[in-house]
C-alpha cells in the first residue's frame, strides 16, 4: 500500500502549528510543494526543490497534485520479496484522490555529483541505463496509470515513457514531457512548429545551456572558452531560425526530426549538422555589415555535438521565453566560462543593478559602455526600461503573454538599435555583448571592437566604424556606465595618445606629471607622464565622452579616490573641476571575489558633468557647497566563498518572510492563474537598500543640488 508522505527527509510541519512560524535553521527551507513543511536542505533536496518549481512554471503542474517522498512497494524479481522505495515527487491526476490508480508521473531526483563543475561528460540515455533502473522499478510498482518518468541529478536529465504491451511493459526515452495534465508528447510537432514550442523556465534554460556547453567541453576536446564560443555560434543559429520562421514563414531547420535519427542507434545526424551549419553561414552574412564575424569564425562541432545541442534547444521558443529568464541563463554561462580568463573582471550583477538604478537611464537617452565586456550594463539598462514599460501585474497565461510580448520586444529592440552602445578591445567579448543584447531584444545592438582609450584614433576596425556614429562621439553621450581595466601593472604608454589627453584637459589632466611643493601643495610639472594607469585615463575619457549635464557611473579601485600620491590627487581634482559628485558607494571585497575572482576594494562613483555656465559661475563665486550621497556596503548577500548570507535574529536563527507568488497552471488543457503564499529566507544584501536610500536622499535634497537649481 502507498504511504503518506513525511517522516524520512527530516520534514516538519510548519505553518499549521499554533503560534508564529518557527525560525529556520541554517540548513532548512520551506518545501516548495507543500508550502508549509520545513525540510532539511541537503544536496538532493536542493535539486528536488528546483525541479518542483520547474514542474509548476514550465509544465504547468498544480503543486496540489504533487506529493513529496511518495512510498511504493517495489517487488524484487529475484527474491520475490518487496521493499519500500520512495519517489522523490509523485504527480497525480488533477482533482482526484491520490492513489495508485491516479498516479500519472514519477520524478526521481539525486544530489548533484561531487566535483561536477569539472566533470563534463554528458551521457546518453543508454549510458545512464543502470541509474534509470530505479525510475523504471518505481513506475512498474505504480502500475499502468503511471506512464511518464523523469530522472535528474542536476547535471543529466532524462525523460521516460512507459508503453504497455502484450508482454512486459516497455520504456522509451522521450525528448521532453507534455505540459499540464496531458499524457502525450509529440516530438515531431514539438520540434518543427513554433506554436508547439514552449517558453523556457529560467532553471531549465540554464540547465539546457549548461548541458550543451558541457557536452562540447567534455566530448569535443575544446577548452571552456572555446566551447563557449562554439555554443554561441549555435545559439545565433537558433535565434536566426526562429526569426525566419516567425517573420518569413520558413520551414524550421533547427530541429531533430524522426527522419534524422539513425535506425542503428548511432549518435549524431549529418543532416542535422548540415542544417545548423547552413543556418550559421546565413547568420554570418546577416551580420556582415556589422563585422560581427570574420573568416576565423567557423562552426567546427561534430555531427554528434550539433545533434545533441539541437535536441536540447529545439523544444524551446526563445523568442517567447521571458526576457529575464534568457538574460539570467546567458549571463550564468558567460560568468562560468569567461570569468577572468583573459584578465577581464566582469562587474558583479548586484553592482550593475545598483549603478543602473541610480543613473536611471530614460528611453530617449543614449547609454554607452566603452569597456562593455559581456554587456552587463547594457543588458541591465534594457531590463530597467522593460520593468518600467511592462504591465505591473506580472503573471500572465501564455495567451496573454503572446499578446503582451511582441510590442514590448519591438519597443525594446528599437531602443537597443538607437540608444544602446558598447565597445571592447576584445573581439570575442564584443560578440558576447551582441548576443547578450540579442537574447533580450532579438537584435544585435551596437557593439564595436574598439580601443576606447585611443578613440577616436586607434587601429582596431571598430574605431573607424564608431567614428561614423554621432551618438557616441566625444561630448555626445547621455549616460556612460563602465568598469574599466585598472592596475599599476598595465600602464598605458603610447605617447601620441597621451599627448592628445594633455591637449584636451584644461587643468589637472591625467597625462601630466605632478609633484608637491614643500608645503604639500600639488604642483603640475611641465614634464609629460610617460605611462599612466588605465583607470586614470578612463576617468578623463569618461568625462570627455558625456555631454554637459550627462551622467557617469564608473567602477574605480579605492586607491584612486584615497591614495595621497600626486597623480591620484590630480585625477580627483580633475573630477571636481569637471563634474558634480552625485554619489559614492564603497563595495566590500566579497562583491568581486565571488563573481570575478579578484580581491579588491572598489567604489562606484556617480558623476554629472558640469556645463560651461556652471563652471564659469564656480570660477566667479567659488566652489558650490552641496550634499553628496555616500554609503559603504558591508554585505552583498554572499560571503567570500559564494555562500548566501541571510538575515538572522539576535539568537542567530534565519529570519523568513512571507510573500505571494502567482503562477500559471495548466489544468484540463487550459491555463489558469493561482496565487500561493510562500516563505523564503531574507538575503542580507545592502545594495538594494542603498538604492532605496539614494532615492530618498534625492527627494529630500534635490533642491540643494547645483544642477537641479538651474533646471
Amino acid at each position: 500500500m502507498p504511504e503518506r508522505p513525511g517522516g524520512k527527509g527530516g520534514s516538519k510541519e510548519g505553518s499549521d502549528q499554533a503560534g508564529p512560524p518557527r525560525r529556520l535553521g541554517d540548513d532548512e527551507t520551506i518545501d516548495y510543494i507543500s508550502n508549509k513543511d520545513v525540510v532539511k536542505l541537503t544536496e538532493a533536496e536542493v535539486v528536488r526543490q528546483r525541479i518542483a518549481k520547474v514542474l509548476v512554471h514550465q509544465y504547468g503542474i498544480n503543486p496540489d497534485d504533487m506529493v513529496r517522498d511518495y512510498g511504493l512497494q517495489v517487488p524484487n524479481a529475484e527474491t520475490g520479496r518487496t521493499s519500500r522505495r520512495r519517489a522523490s515527487i509523485a504527480i497525480f491526476e488533477h482533482g482526484k484522490p491520490k492513489s495508485l490508480q491516479t498516479l500519472k508521473r514519477i520524478v526521481v531526483t539525486k544530489a548533484r555529483p561531487k566535483g561536477s563543475r569539472t566533470v563534463t561528460k554528458i551521457r546518453t540515455y543508454a549510458q545512464a541505463d543502470a541509474q534509470l533502473a530505479e525510475l523504471r522499478e518505481l513506475m512498474l510498482a505504480a502500475g499502468p496509470s503511471c506512464t511518464l518518468g523523469m530522472w535528474t541529478d542536476d547535471k543529466d536529465l532524462y525523460f521516460v515513457e512507459r508503453k504497455d504491451t502484450r508482454f512486459e511493459p516497455e520504456f522509451h526515452p522521450l525528448p521532453n514531457w507534455p505540459s499540464g495534465d496531458a499524457e502525450e508528447f509529440d516530438a515531431t510537432r514539438d520540434a518543427s512548429s513554433l506554436a508547439e514550442m514552449r517558453h523556457a523556465d529560467e532553471y531549465m534554460l540554464r540547465f539546457a545551456f549548461r548541458r550543451c556547453h558541457n557536452f562540447i567541453h567534455g566530448n569535443e576536446g575544446l577548452p571552456k572558452d572555446a566551447a563557449f564560443w562554439q555554443f554561441l555560434y549555435v545559439l545565433f543559429a537558433k535565434i536566426h531560425d526562429e526569426r525566419l520562421v516567425r517573420e518569413n514563414g520558413r520551414t524550421p531547420r533547427f530541429r531533430v526530426g524522426i527522419e534524422d535519427l539513425d535506425p542503428e542507434g548511432h549518435t549524431g545526424s549529418p543532416a542535422v549538422a548540415a542544417r545548423i551549419k547552413e543556418l550559421f553561414e546565413e547568420v554570418r552574412k546577416f551580420y556582415a555589415d556589422q563585422l560581427l564575424f570574420d573568416h576565423r569564425d567557423e562552426l567546427t562541432l561534430s555531427s554528434a555535438a550539433l545533434t545533441f545541442i539541437t535536441g536540447e534547444l529545439a523544444p524551446f521558443n526563445l523568442y517567447a521565453t521571458p526576457i529575464d529568464a534568457k538574460g539570467v541563463a546567458y549571463q550564468e554561462l558567460v560568468g562560468d566560462n569567461l570569468r577572468g580568463d583573459r584578465g577581464q573582471y566582469f562587474t558583479p550583477t548586484g553592482a550593475v543593478r545598483l549603478m543602473v538604478d541610480i543613473l536611471d537611464p530614460k528611453e530617449h537617452e543614449t547609454v554607452f559602455d566603452p569597456c562593455c565586456g559581456t554587456g552587463g550594463f547594457l543588458r541591465e539598462t534594457l531590463n530597467h526600461l522593460l520593468d518600467q514599460w511592462k504591465p505591473k501585474n506580472g503573471t500572465f497565461t501564455s495567451q496573454q503573454y503572446a499578446q503582451i510580448l511582441p510590442p514590448l520586444r519591438r519597443k525594446l529592440a528599437d531602443y537597443a538599435r538607437g540608444h544602446i552602445f558598447g565597445a571592447d578591445f576584445d573581439p570575442f567579448l564584443r560578440r558576447a555583448t551582441a548576443m547578450s543584447v540579442m537574447m533580450l531584444t532579438d537584435v544585435a545592438g551596437n557593439a564595436f571592437q574598439m580601443d576606447s582609450i585611443a578613440f577616436p584614433d586607434g587601429h582596431l576596425p571598430g574605431n573607424e566604424e564608431a567614428r561614423k556614429v554621432p551618438e557616441i562621439q566625444l561630448g555626445n553621450v547621455d549616460v556612460l556606465m563602465t568598469n574599466p581595466p585598472f592596475g599599476a601593472d598595465i600602464p598605458f604608454s603610447e605617447a601620441a595618445v597621451l599627448g592628445k589627453y594633455r591637449a584636451r584637459a584644461r587643468k589637472w589632466g591625467v597625462a601630466w606629471s605632478y609633484s608637491r611643493e614643500k608645503d604639500g601643495t600639488l604642483k603640475p610639472s611641465t614634464v609629460p607622464a610617460s605611462a599612466v594607469a588605465p583607470e586614470q585615463l578612463f576617468v578623463q575619457r569618461a568625462i570627455e565622452w558625456v555631454k554637459p549635464g550627462g551622467r557617469i557611473g564608473i567602477v574605480l579601485p579605492n586607491g584612486i579616490l584615497s591614495n595621497p600620491g600626486p597623480s591620484d590627487e590630480a585625477a580627483r581634482r580633475l573630477i571636481l573641476q569637471e563634474c558634480w559628485v552625485m554619489a559614492s558607494i564603497e563595495l566590500p571585497v566579497e562583491t568581486f571575489i565571488v563573481e570575478a575572482n579578484v580581491n579588491i576594494l572598489t567604489t562606484l562613483l556617480f558623476l554629472r558633468r558640469k556645463t560651461e555656465q556652471e563652471k564659469q559661475e564656480e570660477g566667479m563665486y567659488g566652489a558650490a557647497d552641496y550634499p553628496v550621497f555616500m554609503a559603504v556596503a558591508e554585505k552583498v548577500g554572499v560571503d567570500r566563498r559564494g555562500n548566501p548570507v541571510l538575515v538572522r535574529s539576535p539568537e542567530g536563527d534565519v529570519i523568513t518572510e512571507e510573500y505571494e507568488e502567482t503562477e500559471v497552471l495548466r489544468i484540463g488543457q487550459r491555463e489558469v492563474l493561482r496565487t500561493f503564499k510562500r516563505q523564503r529566507p531574507i538575503v542580507d544584501n545592502d545594495l538594494p537598500k542603498i538604492a532605496e536610500e539614494y532615492h530618498e536622499f534625492v527627494k529630500r535634497h534635490a533642491h540643494e543640488f547645483p544642477w537641479k537649481a538651474r533646471t
